[in-house]
């Protein structure tokens, strides 16, 4: 799935330049390479890297914008493993690679330690093996799995093969739609918060709702009658970000700021997303605070260089980070402009380190899964 090479640069020494030389030098591979080389920034990345993103994003829209290019021949995501992974599915699907003569667009992310604490939650053998304990309970074609978009690519290739879909958090009330089209019940992964908040919204009650823990010994620690009695069967699995943000902190903004609105992303729990004033994506969240009047207050639950970034662009709004407590998203920090630059530089040299390169079965799967999810959002 990924490839760890030497490269023709060492990393340490880039740790030892500023910031100013590392853009400088970031600026001249972009400069030599031009329209062939796509830096992609998702939202939650430091200011200095978003800064020297060609595309910003979320995780989907930056690999779809990529994989539309018919110049690019180069992508760096600054971002996690998953979203590198879908921009390498996206970018090298066989009719794009037929238009390039099957020249392959080399997928790099700069930091290999840049996973997903989410996504991690939910390995493919858990998944696999659960599927198999479903079905010595409850016939497994009358389940629809459903991924989120927050999963590694071997997740989205079992959705695929099991006649699911993939989802992210401003279509997956679509997502479950179309599952309960085909069958009763949905076995949704790896964020149980999404899933939960989504499904509450289609008149699916808590108790129609078990969570499938993956180390319990037994049927996810659910008995029998949860399983045949469920609707939406959700994983155990959540935003270690979002999972911060509390009623609490909502009672104490709306106690010492009147007047001030919650908005608050999907993946944070019921209990907050339930009094939030808007409850959306990360593009939601941007639009709301875009389009809101002058003087508008706002505590917002979301990664907090999103948030930092939303008080610099808006100085007309007060805007706050809903948390008492700094969370950011540690493995999203971790891309700074050191691994972009020895990422970019060894690029450049034709000895690219971190390549992203999912194999073709997984590839093929994947595609399907995201194909309906495309299908549904159209």
């Amino acid at each position: 799935m990924s490839t760890v090479s030497l490269g023709s640069y060492d990393f340490a020494p880039y740790r030892s330049l500023s910031n100013e030389e590392l853009h400088q030098r970031i600026q001249k591979v972009r400069d030599d390479l031009g329209s062939k080389l796509l830096i992609l920034g998702h939202h939650y990345q430091q200011d200095e890297v978003i800064e020297l993103s060609d595309l910003r994003g979320d995780s989907y829209q930056l690999s779809k914008l990529a994989a539309e290019s018919s110049d690019c021949r180069f992508i760096a995501f600054c971002g996690v493993h998953f979203m590198a992974e879908t921009a390498d599915i996206l970018a090298n699907r066989p009719e794009k690679l037929a238009e390039r003569n099957g020249q392959r667009v080399t997928v790099v992310l700069p930091d290999m330690a840049a996973g997903c604490s989410m996504a991690d939650m939910a390995a493919i053998e858990q998944v696999e093996n659960a599927w198999d304990d479903l079905g010595e309970v409850i016939d497994t074609n009358d389940i629809t799995p459903v991924t989120y978009i927050n999963s590694a690519a071997s997740l989205k290739a079992f959705v695929g093969k099991h006649g699911g879909i993939v989802c992210t958090s401003s279509n997956a009330d679509k997502a479950l739609k179309w599952a309960f089209n085909r069958t009763s019940r949905v076995l949704f992964f790896p964020d149980q918060h999404l899933g939960r908040n989504t499904a509450l919204t289609m008149g699916i009650t808590e108790e129609q709702m078990p969570v499938w823990n993956p180390y319990a010994n037994d049927l996810g620690g659910n008995s029998e009658a949860q399983l045949v009695d469920s609707k939406v069967i959700l994983w155990q699995g959540h935003c270690s970000v979002h999972q911060m943000f509390k009623k609490e902190h909502v009672d104490a903004f709306r106690q010492n700021h009147p007047g001030i609105q919650i908005l608050v992303h999907p993946e944070c729990m019921r209990e907050v997303n339930e009094i939030a004033d808007v409850s959306g994506s990360t593009g939601k969240i941007i639009e709301t605070v875009r389009n809101s009047p002058a003087g508008t207050k706002w505590a917002i639950g979301t990664e907090l260089h999103l948030v930092n970034r939303l008080k610099k662009e808006h100085p007309e709004q007060e805007i706050h980070f809903l948390s008492p407590v700094v969370c950011m998203c540690a493995t999203m920090y971790r891309i700074d402009l050191a691994h972009l630059c020895w990422s970019l530089e060894n690029l450049a040299a034709g000895t690219p380190v971190n390549e992203i390169h999912v194999d073709e079965e997984t590839a093929k799967w994947s595609r399907v899964a995201l194909e309906r999810m495309l299908e549904v959002s159209a």
